[in-house]
């Protein structure tokens, strides 16, 4: 068995940017050659069909870029696989500086769309037990004010929350040590308490993945963090194990937690878990994997809200087998997912 250590891939400024200029907000800097930029990168990138795939699709997003910038170089076979990652809505992870400003820009930008946002949180203090996506908010009220902040920008505009990825993990797995444990259930029962005080918000908490351990672990923990006031859970965040492991996973969790609905990161998940090498590091930008099930809320299981891309995919999962840090565009490897799911 081993533990997954998750990468931090949190909004960029030059995608916060395009939100606002979508959204019809503000934007410090940049004229109009910028804006006509941002006009150029989003162009063929459409919103899916909201009747199966309600999530909003960020139109200049990495991925859309590198689509813009392939096509501009010719390579255009390089640029139609990358659109299967343009195409497709992927979670917006708000950033530790201006969580007001950004959830307030892409939830604009969806709501302008008729679509739902879907913003991922990731600041718990603590953050990743010190590996690739260590940080985190100062501390608890640093963390408060953030929760806040995040809330204030969504205000009544539809969103799907997919709230702080392995936190809850990380204490059962003994990753997190014990003087952190009882404030960290604290912050995000208040973090749920507090987002779903709004109109149009759901949230789901994260609870792991097939491959870390038994539901046995960790329904106690989610129950402690406050599950029983959300929406539901998430499972399988910035991982790979297949869907159908997932939903098994996801339906005995759900079965001692009240029967909870859960959705599933799909995004990478196309080829399974990678299986070779270093045990330790097999969740870390593995090679040989692919896209999974494109987004859609038509599941194969009623207790199945949504397949979601959470973690979005072409984004390294952190420095290792070559990649730049955690969170950072990764053009090879998105090209990697993309072909893979061509097999």
């Amino acid at each position: 068995m081993y533990f997954r250590k998750r990468a931090h891939a949190r909004a960029s400024a030059v995608v916060l940017g395009a939100a606002l200029l979508i959204a019809g907000c503000s934007s410090s800097g940049g004229g109009d050659k910028e804006k006509e930029s941002d006009k150029d990168v989003g162009a063929g990138i459409t919103q899916q069909p909201k009747e199966s795939d309600p999530f909003w699709v960020n139109p200049s997003g990495n991925a859309a870029r590198q689509v813009a910038s392939y096509a501009k170089a010719g390579k255009d076979a390089d640029a139609e696989q990358i659109r299967k990652i343009a195409q497709q809505p992927t979670g917006e992870w708000i950033g530790p500086e201006n969580p007001e400003q950004e959830a307030r820009g892409f939830t604009e930008a969806a709501d302008k769309a008729g679509r739902t946002a879907l913003l991922v949180l990731y600041n718990i203090p603590h953050r990743d037990c010190g590996q690739y996506s260590q940080g985190g908010a100062a501390d608890g009220n640093a963390y408060r004010s953030w929760i806040d902040g995040v809330a204030a920008g969504i205000g009544d505009r539809a969103a799907t929350v997919i709230l702080e990825p392995d936190a809850v993990l990380h204490l059962v797995d003994g990753c997190t040590q014990d003087e952190f444990h009882e404030e960290r259930y604290d912050l995000l029962k208040g973090a749920i308490e507090k987002l779903k005080s709004l109109k149009n918000t759901k949230v789901y908490l994260d609870a792991g993945n097939a491959g870390w351990g038994h539901p046995d672990q960790i329904y106690e923990p989610l129950q402690w963090a406050g599950i029983d006031k959300a929406d539901g859970f998430s499972v399988n965040v910035s991982n790979f194990y297949s869907t159908e492991d997932s939903i098994t996973y996801g339906k005995q969790l759900s079965a001692k937690v009240g029967n909870k609905h859960f959705v599933i990161d799909t995004s990478r998940n196309g080829n399974g878990p990678y299986t070779a090498g270093d045990e330790n590091e097999r969740w870390c930008n593995p090679p040989g994997r692919a896209l999974g099930e494109t987004p859609t809320t038509k599941t194969a299981d009623p207790l199945v809200d949504a397949y979601l891309w959470v973690k979005r995919p072409g984004e390294s999962d952190g420095e290792c087998k070559g990649g730049p840090k955690a969170g950072q565009w990764w053009p090879d490897y998105a090209l990697k997912l993309a072909r893979g799911s061509d097999t």
